[in-house]
This record gives structure tokens, sequence and C-alpha cells, in this order.
């Protein structure tokens, strides 16, 4: 199925929504939850399955399903369908501070891998599937762990992801990249993880146990903040089971604490 031709734009710095235009008959479908605001005449409704093949029938949209389960993701895609007589906007925003990357698909072979949790929205016609790992050692130590998604068409897609958005064109060279910094990559890349350096740097570097390793001619997308990382921060920082913060600064704080609030 070809996808649908839509137009868009990408408004904000680091919390970022991006605004689809859809002609009279067009949809784009997108990540349950991820809609911010829709113009009159637009209609949407949840499916199990990402339209891009009309004939799959249920059976096929519930093996799809199950398929977006094993990613963590919600079994239902919601599709937004321009019913009204000229052309309407519908947007649809990040879940957490970073960007959205607009991916032309016809631009990349048709395809693109990327983290289980980063697609957002994109034109009908457009196909969401599982990518196994192949690699044994890949799927238990390269944090994404056997299952990413893979992305396929060619209209537009649009992935999102924390922090800055780093893109690497690899000419037949290596990339090693901490495993949750990895975002998604185009077709001729191989994506293996190795050791990080010596038993010593493994234990104390600080960079974890393994570093995912990219190899091959491609783009690979990278950000700057994996969302765990900031998690871990925020968790790390949150007031304790009594109610109370530790304060900004760790003596300071400590010594106010002596002296309660």
């Amino acid at each position: 199925m070809q996808s649908h031709e839509v137009d868009y734009e990408i408004f904000g710095d680091s919390m970022q929504l991006v605004e689809v235009e859809l002609d009279p008959g067009e949809t784009v479908i997108a990540e349950a939850g991820a809609m911010c605001y829709m113009e009159e005449g637009i209609q949407f409704d949840t499916k199990m399955g990402d339209g891009s093949t009309p004939s799959q029938g249920f059976f096929g949209s519930l093996m799809q399903a199950g398929g977006r389960m094993l990613t963590g993701e919600s079994i239902f895609i919601t599709h937004f369908t321009n019913r009204g007589s000229g052309k309407k906007r519908v947007s649809f925003a990040a879940p957490f501070p970073g960007k959205i990357v607009p991916i032309d698909l016809a631009k990349v072979n048709g395809r693109i891998i990327c983290q289980k949790d980063s697609f957002l929205c994109a034109a009908l016609g457009t196909k969401l599937s599982v990518a196994f790992n192949k690699r044994l050692g890949t799927g238990f130590f390269g944090g994404e762990g056997f299952i990413m998604q893979r992305v396929e068409g060619d209209g537009m897609a649009f992935v999102h992801a924390c922090g800055t958005i780093i893109k690497k064109e690899l000419q037949g060279e290596t990339l090693r990249v901490d495993t949750g910094c990895l975002v998604g990559f185009t077709d001729g890349i191989d994506y293996n993880i190795e050791r990080a350096g010596n038993l010593k740097s493994m234990v104390f570097g600080g960079e974890g146990l393994f570093l995912a390793t990219l190899r091959g001619h491609g783009t690979v997308l990278l950000q700057s903040l994996p969302f765990s990382r900031m998690a871990d921060r925020i968790v790390q920082h949150a007031p304790s089971a009594g109610g109370k913060s530790q304060g900004q600064g760790s003596v300071l704080g400590g010594l106010g604490n002596l002296f309660g609030d």
C-alpha cells in the first residue's frame, strides 16, 4: 500500500510537537495517547492494526497487536482521518523532553529499525512490525533487548528521542555507542554489542559493561540523553519516603535536615 502524502511542521525546541496537515480523505496513524489537538473535520478511530494491509483481516491485526505487546507498546493504534472538505491539521506531542525526527522512508530504502518506544506517528500505509536481534549477546546485553521496532513504507514517519539528536553517516567505519543512546539505524548497518574494554574499565568506568557497535553503510540516529538515565536522576533526587528532599548541596542539605524545616 502506497503511503498517504502528508505535510507537516514541527514546533518547539525541547518539548516539541509535530502538526500534520491532511487533505480530505488522508489519514495519519499514531501511538495511543499521542494526540495533542485536532481541527474540526478530523475523525479518529482506534484499531489493532496499522492499516498498511487492509486485507489482512482480524487474525492478521491480532498478530500485529501481539507483536506490539512484545515491544511494550499499546496494542492499539489510533487512525486520524480528514473527513472535512478542506485541509485540516492534527498534532502529536512527544511524551518526554527531546526532539521529534521526521523521516522520509522513501529516502532510506523504505525501512528503519528503531527503539521499541520511539515511534510517534506516520502516514497511513506505514507498516509497524517487530524486529528481533539475531545475536544472543545483543539480546541479553544490548539495552534494547531482543526486540526493536521496524518501520517500513514510502511516506513520512516521525520518531522521538530524549535530549539532542545526533545523525551519523557511516561509510564502512565502526561506531561504538552507549546502548541507551541508540535511537535507530537504516538498512546496511550491522548492530552488535561488545565488551566495554578490560575488566577494570567494565566495573569502574561508569559506561556500563557493554557498548553497542554499529558497522556498515547507512545512517545512525543517536540521542544525547537516554530516558532511562534521566529517570534514574529524577528518582535519585526525589523526596524520600518521609516526604523531604535531600537538598541541592549534599553537605548543606544534610546539615539542614538536622534542624528540620
